[in-house]
């Protein structure tokens, strides 16, 4: 049987802060992000399963998806633990902010790859994450895909 590619796109609101960045983006701002998640596997052919025809059913992957990323980002502020931006998350903490700690600089590059390796932890042995686009603005998304990794 043909191995099949499905796509689900979810959106949520985060804010973060370059730490060291050279340009706007070292202040605390936010973004719209949009995240398409693409899986791949071979649909169910046993006739006496529900999922009948399916790769996996979209809310299965949609579960995965909002407890992984959306529950956690969306209307959060990511900061990079590493960073004096630590003093700053504490204090937005103390006044009831969503605040996230990071190992990474909170680019959509490397957000992308915290998502990836979060998503894949949870899908099920016959599904593999194909890739990963999250746009940040209107204009500009990083991707990330399995082959290449």
């Amino acid at each position: 049987m043909s191995k099949i590619r499905i796509t689900k796109q979810f959106s949520f609101e985060t804010g973060h802060a370059l730490y060291g960045y050279d340009g706007k983006c070292r202040n605390v701002h936010g973004h719209s992000y949009k995240l398409s998640v693409t899986v791949i596997g071979t649909p169910i052919t046993d006739t006496n399963h529900v999922k009948l025809g399916m790769v996996i059913d979209f809310s299965d992957l949609k579960k995965i998806v909002k407890e992984e990323v959306e529950d956690v980002f969306d209307h959060a502020t990511v900061f990079n633990k590493n960073t004096p931006h630590i003093e700053l998350a504490k204090e937005l903490e103390t006044r009831g902010h969503n605040v996230i700690l990071v190992d990474y600089q909170p680019t959509s590059e490397n957000m992308v790859i915290d998502f990836a390796e979060k998503i894949k932890a949870r899908l099920p042995k016959e599904i593999a994450l194909y890739s990963l686009k999250l746009q940040e603005t209107e204009t500009s998304y990083a991707e990330w895909f399995a082959a290449d990794n």
